[in-house]
């Protein structure tokens, strides 16, 4: 009998009318309980290498992967959601699942009230759901499922807490066969809930004192220098062309930490998932083209000349055209700082191994081997810059997430002497997926 919806232990009575089942045999008996204790024996042992993997990652995309494969191979079902609370909204919002595209999905949020996962929060426990399409409770759940290419008969879901705090819902999606959840499905996806909550607040709480402790020490030595020079100027003896001096670089350091805080500001949202990809239809072509535009005033002043080599078309692809221009602004202003004087920088872009690929070449200095592998880590800059601009250290790493968001990889090639070539590819088939999802505009 297929089970009702219904809360965790709540006793499922049979109508009296209904056919009763046939005591089984003794062998039978037997039987069942052997294959019921296999199971067990099963469960228990995934469990424990689960456990294993959750503590030894500390990445959050590759910690839900192994969260959602887990919940699947526990509760032998075809699909899982990860759901998260965004600790400054308080808002409920999918973060990962298994059966549809991130880009589609991305940051959905998912009110409270008329949701599986909303009611869970609210009651801290977890809840079965054997038939959705009956459930008429969950409206917002039923919308949802209106909106994806895919069907959910049959749900469990449990919440992800740590020390009593509800941080997220972890949802098992149609049972296998199209049997009903269990109390041993509810126990087995409660432990390992309890598991990947601590691992997911671990994995939060690293990246944020992380990027914090890096951001404090990359903050100190410029506000020394600011301490120390704004002391100098109150001396009555200081040569007029020192205090002038002194001025512009108080100036000039005061610019650059109002930078690096809002590309780090800006980092640590990319970094977090609160930033929202706008994908729409975009003219790659017409944006390499802006940019240039838009630079070419800053490579003239340096005698830096910009040569263009674009195909006469691109295919269509979709993508957020103001974050994909901000990697193209990074990239050609590094370009034009990091050059020689009456340099070159070539821009081309071309459709290759189905992706769109852009370069930008410059001849500069290049980079030593030893530094490109750091190129894309925060804060970092190559050594012995003595008398190029000093940047924050945060834009490749700001551009390498952007690509990554839609999809795609960035690279660096350069040669000591002759220069550097950074590339990025956008895949056509990542680029083009379906914009996200608006759940209030289905509401």
């Amino acid at each position: 009998m297929r089970g009702k919806n219904q809360e965790p232990g709540t006793p499922q009575v049979a109508p009296a009318d209904e056919e009763r089942t046939p005591e089984l045999t003794p062998e039978a008996q037997i039987g069942a309980l052997k294959e019921a204790h296999s199971l067990e024996r099963a469960r228990f042992a995934s469990l424990l290498k689960i456990s294993a993997t959750l503590s030894s990652t500390l990445n959050q995309p590759r910690l839900l992967e192994v969260i959602l494969d887990a919940t699947n191979q526990l509760s032998r079902t075809g699909a899982s959601s990860i759901l998260l609370i965004d600790p400054q909204t308080n808002n409920l919002y999918f973060e990962a699942t298994s059966n549809i595209a991130y880009g589609q999905i991305e940051r959905l949020e998912v009110p409270l009230e008329g949701s599986i996962a909303g009611w869970v929060v609210q009651h801290r426990k977890p809840r079965i759901i054997e038939q959705v399409k009956d459930a008429s409770e969950f409206t917002v759940s039923a919308k949802i499922d209106s909106l994806l290419t895919f069907s959910t008969d049959s749900v469990l879901a449990v919440p992800l807490m740590i020390k009593g705090r509800v941080i997220g819902v972890l949802e098992a999606l149609n049972k296998q066969d199209r049997q009903p959840f269990t109390a041993e499905d509810v126990e087995a996806l409660e432990a390992m809930a309890t598991q990947a909550a601590v691992a997911i607040e671990n994995a939060r709480l690293f990246q944020q004192s992380d990027f914090i402790s890096e951001m404090v020490h990359e903050l100190r030595t410029p506000l020394m220098a600011l301490v120390a020079l704004s002391e100098l100027l109150t001396r009555p003896d200081l040569p007029a062309d020192q205090r002038d001096e002194f001025a512009q670089t108080i100036q000039r350091e005061a610019k650059r930490l109002s930078e690096m805080t809002s590309s780090f500001l800006e980092l640590s949202r990319l970094e977090s998932g609160r930033v929202k990809l706008k994908y729409e239809q975009i003219d790659l072509l017409g944006i390499i083209r802006q940019t240039i535009t838009v630079q070419r005033q800053q490579a003239t002043e340096r005698g830096i000349n910009i040569e263009v080599d674009l195909p006469a078309e691109l295919p269509p692809m979709m993508g957020d055209a103001d974050r994909i221009k901000q990697v193209l602004l990074n990239l050609i202003s590094n370009a034009i700082k990091y050059n020689r004087p009456n340099g070159t920088i070539s821009v081309s872009a071309e459709y290759k191994d189905e992706t769109a690929q852009v370069c930008v070449q410059d001849s500069g200095r290049g980079i030593p081997s030893d530094a490109v592998k750091n190129l894309f880590k925060r804060f970092y800059r190559v050594p012995d810059t003595e008398g190029y601009t000093a940047g924050t250290g945060l834009g490749l790493s700001i551009a390498q997430r952007i690509v990554q968001q839609h999809g795609g990889r960035i690279w660096v090639e350069s040669e000591l002497e002759k220069g550097s070539c950074f590339c990025f590819a956008l895949p056509l088939e990542a680029a083009g997926r379906p914009e996200p999802l608006r759940l209030d505009e289905h509401l």
